[in-house]
């Protein structure tokens, strides 16, 4: 199936990747990029790494390690000994620590990170009076390099919040959206509107499509069900349930995933227009 479709008024594009994938340790099925290797996830050249740690109830911060320099980059750290222990094992100087947003089950543990180990924190300007007290006040636009060749790249993503940001890094490519986009499903509309939502995963649409999306909570399961309620002729999205199902059954995480499995299979990210995806929004937060 292609092209758009709608459902109880409610129009969806669905896109499919059909690109070829050389990533290492994927495998191209479906026409989208599978995960053929267990964690860490690499880039092609090796030299960064990307690791899911685990924290609460379902939250993930993410570990980027950067193999040549040994520093090491988190993202939304929100329990101090989770991230302890995934230094330890990974090695490496913890150089920064970095917010996506104000909530706080993604920002608990960054001042006590960087009490003990000197990384430095960052996060958006205009939410510094929410967050710890940053070192790197972040604005749209802005690079911020780590490790040798990397760098994370500022973009502002409202709609779960009004301050939230993005990172993305095109070395990877990764893509740490917090809890703008989820796998299957989008943020809580707390101070931001459906319209705000729409232009942030829009941006988010124009990245590469072997992006790794690397989002704060693991939501998967949850947001499948849902998906498959809105779009359940979708056989593409059918093949993601039964792997995320496969997945979670034996502990694996269902994240990271790529843009185009995104593109073909979530329902927010695919919504033609606000209108659409501020009804799937409150059809998604009765259901």
């Amino acid at each position: 199936m292609s092209g758009s479709f709608s459902i109880r008024r409610i129009r969806f594009t669905n896109p499919i990747c059909h690109r070829p994938c050389y990533r290492h340790g994927f495998a191209h099925v479906y026409g989208l990029c599978i995960s053929a290797a267990s964690q860490p996830w690499y880039t092609n050249t090796m030299t960064l790494a990307l690791h899911p740690v685990p924290m609460r109830t379902d939250n993930y911060a993410w570990l980027v390690s950067d193999t040549e320099s040994d520093l090491r980059a988190i993202i939304d750290p929100c329990e101090e000994q989770p991230a302890l222990e995934a230094l330890r094992q990974s090695g490496g100087h913890l150089a920064l620590i970095l917010l996506t947003h104000h909530h706080d089950d993604h920002i608990a543990a960054a001042a006590a990170l960087r009490e003990r180990t000197g990384a430095l924190i960052a996060g958006a300007a205009a939410d510094a009076d929410r967050l710890p007290r940053l070192d790197h006040a972040l604005h749209e636009g802005d690079r911020l390099p780590f490790g040798t060749l990397a760098e994370f790249q500022v973009i502002n993503t409202p709609g779960h919040t009004r301050g939230h940001i993005s990172y993305f890094m095109p070395q990877g490519p990764f893509l740490f959206c917090g809890d703008t986009l989820f796998s299957l499903g989008c943020g809580r509309l707390f101070e931001g509107t459906p319209e705000d939502m729409f232009k942030s995963l829009r941006k988010i649409a124009t990245l590469p499509a072997d992006t790794l999306i690397a989002c704060g909570h693991e939501y998967t399961s949850a947001n499948a069900r849902f998906a498959l309620h809105v779009d359940p002729d979708n056989a593409v999205l059918q093949r993601r349930t039964a792997d995320v199902t496969r997945m979670r059954a034996s502990g694996q995480p269902s994240l990271p995933v790529t843009l185009a499995q995104e593109l073909a299979t979530n329902p927010f990210l695919r919504a033609s227009n606000p209108h659409a995806l501020g009804e799937l929004r409150q059809m998604k937060d009765r259901f």
